[in-house]
């Protein structure tokens, strides 16, 4: 059964993607042409509501097919709303997180825009897909290509400060998984981190959207992800084989970071992920 849920989830995916990129290239097309700059805005708007479509498509074959329950926690205060500015920062365990996350801001914030690595770029309709709609591309090299030519570091800075240039055209919502890649047991052991559920986080990313975005964005959603039963693979997951999911969502001030001023980032991620760290110790023993 689980099988067939999985290959039915994947077909469906699939296909909903392929439909909503055709609309997305095609609108590409007339705003990179057109000049007049609320006709390109009104484009670009027309593109973003697509992204609501495919996630909300997602979302309802996540329920149809029953793959998962999520559970969330919302500490948040106020109502949330699609007409602000927002940094969502998460821990990162697998492709599985995206789609939840997805499914749990639909509607209530504007689309997620997350940092996607360039290999990205070549998966089929979609890697052309986000580039499109202004999803910012980053290298990331390894420590030896940059140890080897350390202007490398100049390539991902450069490609987030263009990017976070055009977030400010309309509201956006800056995804960035602080972590920089998934969990593991062996990066865990390997990085020799402080947290006992969380890698070591990465400031750049937090640093650049804040000191970009700072007189727009003046709250941060954090966001943590916990699956009680083990982290599942993609396929596992679409297979429902994680049947519960445990989210916790925290609404907070947006510290005043400066552009390039990483030490100030660097303090306060370091205090979120020492909270998230425990609160993930607490999920667990909850379940």
């Amino acid at each position: 059964m689980g099988t067939i849920k999985g290959v039915s989830a994947v077909l469906l995916i699939v296909v909903n993607t392929v439909l909503c990129c055709i609309p997305i290239y095609l609108l590409a097309v007339p705003r990179a042409l057109t000049r007049n700059p609320d006709r390109k805005a009104s484009l670009g708007w027309g593109m973003t509501r697509i992204i609501d479509l495919w996630v909300g498509v997602n979302r309802v074959l996540l329920r149809v097919l029953r793959i998962t329950r999520i559970t969330v926690d919302w500490e948040v205060q106020e109502p949330l709303s699609t007409d602000r500015w927002y940094l969502v920062i998460s821990n990162h365990q697998g492709w599985s997180d995206i789609l939840v996350l997805q499914d749990l801001f639909l509607g209530r914030i504007p689309p997620l825009k997350f940092f996607v690595k360039r290999q990205l770029l070549w998966v089929p309709f979609i890697g052309v897909a986000m580039w499109l709609l202004d999803f910012p591309y980053v290298y990331r090299f390894s420590r030896e290509a940059l140890a080897a030519n350390p202007e490398l570091r100049n390539k991902d800075q450069e490609s987030v400060a263009s990017a976070c240039e055009r977030f400010k055209l309309r509201p956006t919502a800056a995804l960035n998984f602080v972590e920089g890649t998934r969990f593991t047991t062996t990066k865990h052991t390997a990085q020799q981190s402080p947290f006992r559920h969380l890698l070591v986080p990465k400031t750049g990313g937090v640093a650049a959207v804040l000191g970009s975005l700072g007189d727009r964005i003046h709250q941060v959603l954090d966001v943590t992800i916990v699956y009680p039963t083990g982290v599942p693979s993609f396929w596992d997951f679409l297979c429902g084989r994680a049947e519960r999911i445990f989210v916790h969502v925290a609404l907070i001030a947006a510290p005043t970071i400066e552009a390039e001023q990483r030490s100030a980032a660097r303090d306060w991620v370091d205090d979120v992920w020492i909270r998230k760290d425990h609160r993930i110790s607490e999920l667990l023993k909850a379940s």
